[in-house]
Parts: structure tokens; sequence; C-alpha cells
């Protein structure tokens, strides 16, 4: 069997000391950027990789970051922490990083999970989920100085722009704000929204895009667009009879923007029990369940907000997490921008039958019928 290449092959071929091999590999912001390159690009022509556990024991770092592993969700919508899971996972074993998944029963109990991970020094940093208003978790990682990212916006804390508080998020105004935006490009102008009760920061902000791009096409005030909004709990039998009951009052709705593919699902079953084949409707998220039905949604794009979470842990190209404070000030929040996918339907018309077409700044799926 060939003998795996080693730290002195690696030296050795790029004409440099251990010493800066090692340093690209666990410091590469002190290398200068054209020694980086050629080491680097000796790393990937060998295919030499440190060794793990020699590494963790020469830097006294686990080279773990913990996630709570959330408890059994909705099928559909948990498909997108899944598919963030998998990616960051995937994405941090090319930095020698592993991801350490634990459970816990409510906010406070994922803290005391916090606290045991950082006293056994079993991981060096955290990545938070599901953030909401006034997130205790929050606060505690803070005021421990605890590395850490959180995948959602900080909702009701003043620290949003701390450089302590590192987060990433998907921009839901922006995915909402262009569905929407989309679809009155076709024409239409009754155009509804299914979201959650508010009190959801990411539910509000999604729904704060469609209510933007309704008020600057229509001149809507805040009766007219509380008329063409719909709130319910995330379920998928919930939101097929909210929408089977607009109906049946004989609604003038043209479309519908749902908050989440869960929401658009049902009211998917609903508009093609009714009928109606020339009824567009538009989720949040693109999971499997949208492709597999053709649902027009917004996509997160999860593999960027994972490259995003481990940038603002670990810099750009580093393979350690860095300390509190240490990373680039202009660096220290990531909001990505979702971009909408639209789909020919297996039940519904396209939307371009409800209006003529215009161009727009989204992706287009079609499915084979």
């Amino acid at each position: 069997m060939a003998q795996l290449p080693t730290i002195e092959d690696v030296a050795r071929e790029a004409d440099v000391s251990r010493q800066t091999v090692s340093n690209v590999l666990n410091s590469p912001e002190i290398v200068k950027p054209e020694t980086r390159a050629r080491v680097e690009a000796v790393i990937s022509r060998l295919g030499y990789r440190p060794h793990a556990s020699a590494r963790r024991l020469r830097t006294r770092q686990s080279s773990t970051i913990g996630i709570r592993m959330d408890p059994l969700i909705n099928g559909i919508s948990g498909s997108v922490l899944d598919r963030y899971l998998h990616a960051l996972t995937e994405q941090a074993a090319k930095r020698g990083m592993r991801i350490l998944l634990f459970t816990a029963t409510d906010p406070q109990d994922e803290i005391e999970q916090f606290r045991a991970l950082r006293d056994g020094a079993d991981v060096d940093a955290f990545v938070v989920t599901a953030t909401g208003y006034g997130d205790p978790r929050i606060g505690w990682l803070v005021s421990e100085g605890v590395p850490f990212v959180s995948f959602g916006r900080p909702w009701g804390h003043e620290d949003a722009s701390s450089p302590d508080h590192l987060w990433v998020d998907v921009d839901g105004f922006a995915g909402v704000h262009e569905a929407t935006t989309h679809l009155i490009g076709r024409g239409l102008r009754r155009i509804g929204f299914l979201g959650w009760p508010s009190g959801s920061g990411t539910g509000d902000e999604r729904r704060r895009g469609w209510s933007t791009a309704m008020t600057e096409a229509f001149g809507l005030d805040a009766g007219e667009l509380g008329r063409l909004t719909t709130s319910i709990e995330e379920s998928v039998p919930q939101a097929r009879r909210a929408v089977e009951e607009l109906i049946a009052q004989g609604s003038d709705l043209e479309a519908l923007v749902c908050v989440s593919d869960s929401l658009a699902l049902g009211a998917m079953m609903a508009v093609n029990e009714a009928g109606r084949k020339s009824f567009p409707v538009i989720g949040f998220d693109n999971t499997p369940v949208a492709q597999a039905v053709g649902l027009s949604s917004v996509e997160q794009q999860l593999d960027r907000v994972a490259a995003a979470t481990l940038e603002l842990l670990m810099g750009v190209t580093g393979r350690r997490v860095l300390p509190v404070g240490e990373g680039a000030d202009d660096v220290r929040h990531r909001l990505i921008t979702p971009k909408l996918v639209v789909r020919r339907s297996s039940h519904l018309a396209l939307v371009e039958e409800a209006g003529n077409s215009t161009s727009g700044n989204h992706n287009r799926e079609k499915e084979n019928q």
C-alpha cells in the first residue's frame, strides 16, 4: 500500500520549513499569501491530510463544534435543519473539524449542555439554531465568552451588531419580497400571505417582505394588508383547512405567498381540490417535498449558510476556532440572499398562465408532466 504523504513531504515539495506548513494548516493568516498559496497547492496535489489526533494534543483543542439536534419536528420543515447539518458536517470535515450533536429538552437544558461540554473541553465552539425573541441561550454564551455562531439573528437582543455575537441568517425579507414581486409582475393584484402567528422573528420578517412589496406596488394600508393575511400554526392540515375556508367564503385572492413549504403544500392541496388550476402558490425553504410536487419556493442556499458559519468561527481558510473577538470586524455577521425557484407544478398551472410573462430575478425548473 502506498505510503501517505507527510508534513515533511509537503515542506520539501513547497521548499518551505515544516513550521511554515504547520502555520498554513493552523494559523494561515500569519503566512504570506503567495507562500500560503504555494503550500496549499502542494497539499492539494499530494493529498496530504494532517493527523487530527496529534493536532488536538498539540493545540489543546478538541477540533469539535457542538450543535443541538432538535427534537422530532414536522418532517417537511425539519428537512431544512437536516440539510444544514449535512452541509455543515461535510464542510467542517474539510477543515479538520468534527460536528458533535447533542439533545436538550428546552433552552435552559441546552444551556446546561453548553456548560457541561465547555467545562469538559469537549467542544471548541457551538452553533445555535432556531433562534427566537429574547433567546436566553444567546445571552448565556455571550456573557460566558464562549465562541459560537447562531443560525438565525438574535431577535430582540440589543447585541445584534456586537462583535461578540456572530450570526448568519437567510434574508427572509428579500426572498419573500422577490416571490411577491414575481407574482405582481405576472399581472396579479390580490396576493395573499399565509403565515405564522406574529411573534416569530423569522415569520414576521418574511411577512414584512410580502407587505413591503404589496405596499410598493399598490399602496395598501395596514388594514388592507391584514385582510390579505391568514395566520396559522405550522401544519399542513391546518393550512389546507384555512385555504378551503377562504375559497368557500368566496375570497377574491388570486395567489398565495406562504411562510413555509408546509403551509404552501396545504394551500396547494386546497386550491387543487377546488379546481383553481391557475392559482399560484409559492412556499419558502425549497424542501424535497416542494421539489417532488413541483411547488415554487424560495431556496435558502444552505451550503452558503454552512460555509458562512465556518468562516465566522474559523476565518476564511482557518482550521481552528478563533477566540472571541479575534475575527475581522467587518465579517461578524452574514445575511445570505436566497433565490426564488419557479417550477411547473404537477397540480397547478405555471405562474405565467395567470398573467403576462415578464422578466425577473429567479431560477426556473420545469418538471416533466
